[in-house]
């Protein structure tokens, strides 16, 4: 008994279930459920392939054979599974309604859409397509690398050189642990086109990729219905896609139709679809079917649904969508092994992997070309040497005792290489021939061309990747077809999106949190001085703070002063009119009572590599990469980390090399370099940006660009262009210098931000008014001046905001007399633009 207990080793069971559930996890992901981004299959289906093709030779031009001795010699060499799991997925591969482009050829019943399973594997056979060979295009080359299968006695591929981007073509599903994937299929044509825009131009977004992926294809076919699903999964990774059956609708005789199904959506099953039709008809929940029958044949599929008299199709199809799967969603979440790891990618990271991949393999097969041809060139080389010195080497070898000696001998004599002296010896005498003399230095001169050649690819990334377009472009030409899957807009599905026109509209904001877009050709420019029209009727106490021209398809970035960013597409923002209060932001977003939007950013487009900088009442800036705020939840993110008595009042794109100018309440104003400040995470706090005075704030931060001015405006309405050159640049958290010198008469400054002459300005007061003025009208000061009167105020009122705004046409105002004496522009005055899409308070 004590024997027993020596050896028992005490363990913690809690450390132990973790250890032991991460391996088998890990286990699960990488080995079994998950495909590799670079060749889109999991190690079951790579491990079939590979066995077929390098073991067994079941190429397109041999006959068919059992499938049994596939599963046997994978089972045996490479796969130590069940038989089932392997033939199961052997049967997958060929079967042209569960994957787009085949890569097995099966011979015999390998199951059907009705759900019916294939017949034994003694009883099938199999063989590769065509396409399948190009996953295995030059694997002899050492294009990738190989691993020892499970008793390390033969070695098997990590992955396959993959020639064509089989994740997006055929797609992949499974289930691992934790974490599943279901990645639609796509045409090939479609998927190589958008492989090709990439390499043409390495920078491309997600909406370039778009022109050429549309959408997926499936190979059942079937409508798709709008594009906004397919734009997140494109975009995100994630996505739910909404496909329907096509259907028609055929007259027969005695006022008497029948809808006729011709294509299901992607892994319906067809004879549990017509079962549950049956079912509804049966139970009497679906009123004027007659009869239902499965006309479908091998010439395609025809679902026959005969309807009763005067009975409307319209009518019985929008009922089947509901209740049937004619209309199913597929779920996209596009997760695949990056270097091992499971990760969520877009379109454009799987199209990057893959070229990352192709790279790779044609590099390596371009160095393993190199090393034989450099090889067979040195062999060649001693050939025709020897050859020039045939009677002298024949006597040596003659007198020679035995070969070796003859070896060592020549490599002495005329300073051959072992391999070239052993290819002399080898060499039979009808290589002495003239002609023979002629042929191989042809040889080696074509040797010479392809050696030159191949280091040119190895030297020239652009000719590396010109290599792998015309290769992929041969793979299109050869296997590309027609989509099978129709995009459409149907009616009661159709993307909001797509029904929305493109304009740019004007997103204004109320200090009490209500929003509205509005045409930007609402207001017209007035000369400096003029009263104003009203933009807005708000409560009371309520005026309006910050405007932003967005485009109505852009999406929109709103930062609150607790920290946090929220996200809204600009039409979902309600329209209203010039005279509307607007929406409670409440309502849109899922802010919290004590939270306030203090700025407005419109996303910019993919592929530019951006920051967002943040600065805070309390004279606190913080960088953050804009990657970081690429998934906007519905619920927001954090922004910055603010301390309790901070607030957040201005937000900049900035691509690094920026200059920053932060302008105070006081007057005061410091400018620097972006450099100066390190990028860090959305969930931190910053850095001081300036020493503030006790009763001072941060109320304006804008990056200097070339060819704009400083314009400065008090909160009386007062204002005053200025060289930007005249604010010297110093380090982060100085004390600055005066942007304006600020009065009784001008009250404290309002905005500070960077204008062109040419544009103009939109002044906001607290009474809802506003006002645009030309820039050009408003004197060039320098820095420490008042400036001049840019708009008259009503008693009481201040000026709580500035947007910077196109220049509108040349067109005379028409002024009418106002009550007071003062100046309004009448109704009848020409349409202006409104601010462009750089435009912020």
């Amino acid at each position: 008994m004590s024997s027993i207990q020596d050896k028992l080793i005490p363990m913690n069971l809690e450390s132990e279930l973790k250890r032991s559930f991460i391996s088998y996890a890990m286990a699960v992901i990488v080995d079994r459920a998950l495909p590799d981004v670079r060749d889109g299959l999991k190690p079951v289906h790579r491990r079939i392939l590979y066995d077929m093709a390098a073991e067994l030779n079941m190429t397109p031009d041999k006959p068919y054979r059992k499938s049994a001795r596939v599963v046997g010699d994978v089972l045996g060499k490479y796969h130590p599974h069940g038989d089932s799991s392997v033939y199961d997925a052997m049967v997958r591969l060929a079967q042209p309604f569960n994957i787009r482009y085949p890569l097995v050829d099966g011979q015999g019943n390998f199951g059907s859409i009705d759900g019916d399973g294939a017949a034994a594997m003694r009883y099938t056979e199999a063989r590769l397509q065509k396409l399948a060979m190009h996953l295995m295009e030059g694997i002899e080359k050492d294009t990738v690398d190989f691993y020892p299968n499970f008793d390390e006695t033969l070695m098997q591929p990590a992955v396959l050189p993959s020639r064509f981007p089989n994740l997006l073509v055929n797609g992949s599903n499974g289930i691992a642990v934790g974490m599943a994937t279901n990645i639609p299929p796509h045409n090939l044509r479609e998927v190589i086109n958008g492989v090709i825009c990439m390499i043409d131009n390495p920078d491309c977004t997600v909406e370039d990729l778009m022109e050429h992926i549309k959408a997926p294809d499936f190979p059942t076919g079937g409508i798709i219905l709008g594009r906004r699903g397919t734009r997140e999964a494109y975009f995100t990774g994630h996505g739910k896609i909404t496909v329907r059956a096509r259907t028609n609708v055929e007259q027969m005789n005695g006022n008497r139709s029948r809808i006729v199904v011709t294509e299901i959506p992607y892994m319906v099953n067809k004879a549990k679809l017509v079962e549950k039709i049956a079912e509804l008809v049966h139970d009497k929940k679906l009123e004027g079917i007659s009869d239902i029958r499965d006309e479908s044949d091998r010439n395609g599929m025809r679902i026959v649904i005969e309807l009763k008299k005067d009975v409307y199709p319209q009518v019985v199809l929008n009922y089947l969508y509901k209740h049937t799967s004619l209309q199913e969603n597929f779920g996209a979440n596009m997760l695949a092994l990056v270097n091992g790891k499971p990760r969520v990618l877009n379109l454009r990271e799987m199209v990057y992997y893959y070229l990352e991949h192709q790279k790779d393999v044609v590099t390596r097969r371009t160095k393993f070309d190199l090393e034989k041809a450099k090889a067979r060139a040195h062999i060649l080389d001693g050939l025709l040497k020897a050859l020039d010195h045939i009677d002298e080497i024949v006597a040596l070898i003659r007198a020679s005792k035995d070969s070796a000696t003859a070896k060592v001998a020549l490599m002495e004599r005329f300073a051959f290489s072992d391999r070239q002296a052993q290819a002399i010896l080898d060499m039979r005498l009808a290589r002495l021939t003239g002609l023979e003399r002629e042929r191989l230095m042809e040889e080696y001169e074509e040797l010479e061309k392809a050696i030159a050649y191949y280091q040119s690819i190895l030297a020239d990334e652009g000719i590396l990747m010109g290599v792998i377009k015309q290769e992929i472009t041969e793979i299109r030409d050869k296997f590309g077809d027609e989509r099978r899957s129709e995009i459409s807009l149907v009616e009661g599905e159709i993307d909001v999106e797509d029904l929305i026109a493109e304009e740019d509209m004007v997103v204004t904001m109320t200090r009490q949190g209500y929003v509205k877009r509005i045409a930007k050709s609402v207001y017209r420019a007035q000369h400096r001085g003029g009263k104003g029209v009203t933009g807005m009727s708000t409560k009371d106490e309520d005026y309006a703070i910050m405007m932003r021209v967005v485009n109505t398809h852009q999406e929109i970035m709103f930062f609150t002063n607790r920290g946090r960013v929220y996200s809204l597409k600009c039409y979902q923002i309600p329209e209203a009119g010039r005279n509307a209060r607007g929406t409670a932001m409440v309502n849109l977003l899922q802010i919290t009572g004590d939270e306030k939007v203090t700025a407005i950013l419109p996303v910019p487009k993919e592929g530019a590599d951006y920051n967002v900088v943040m600065a805070t009442k309390g004279g606190i800036i913080k960088k953050t990469a804009f990657n970081e705020f690429r998934n906007l939840r519905k619920n927001g993110l954090i922004a910055v980390v603010l301390k309790e008595d901070d607030e957040l009042v201005g937000v900049q794109l900035t691509c690094g090399t920026d200059h920053m100018i932060l302008g105070t309440r006081k007057g005061m104003c410091i400018r620097f370099d972006e450099g100066a400040l390190r990028t860090m995470g959305r969930i931190s706090t910053g850095v001081k940006a300036m020493k503030l005075d006790e009763d001072d704030e941060i109320i304006d931060m804008s990056k200097v660009e070339e060819g704009l001015e400083v314009l400065a405006i008090s909160a009386l309405g007062y204002g005053k262009r200025t060289d930007p050159e005249e604010y010297r640049a110093q380090g982060r958290n100085g004390k600055g210098v005066r942007a304006m010198n600020l009065t009784e008469k001008t009250g404290d400054m309002a905005a500070l931000m960077l204008v062109h002459p040419d544009e103009d300005i939109m002044l906001i007061t607290d009474d809802g008014t506003i006002i645009r003025a030309r820039v050009q009208d408003i004197r060039l000061c320098s820095r420490n001046t008042q400036g001049v009167r840019v708009m008259k105020l009503d008693e009481g009122s201040r000026v709580v905001g500035v947007a910077r705004a196109e220049a509108e046409q040349e067109e005379e105002d028409i002024a009418v007399p106002a009550e007071g004496g003062e100046t309004v522009a009448s109704a009848e005055a020409a349409e202006t633009e409104m601010p462009n899409e750089n435009s912020e308070i």
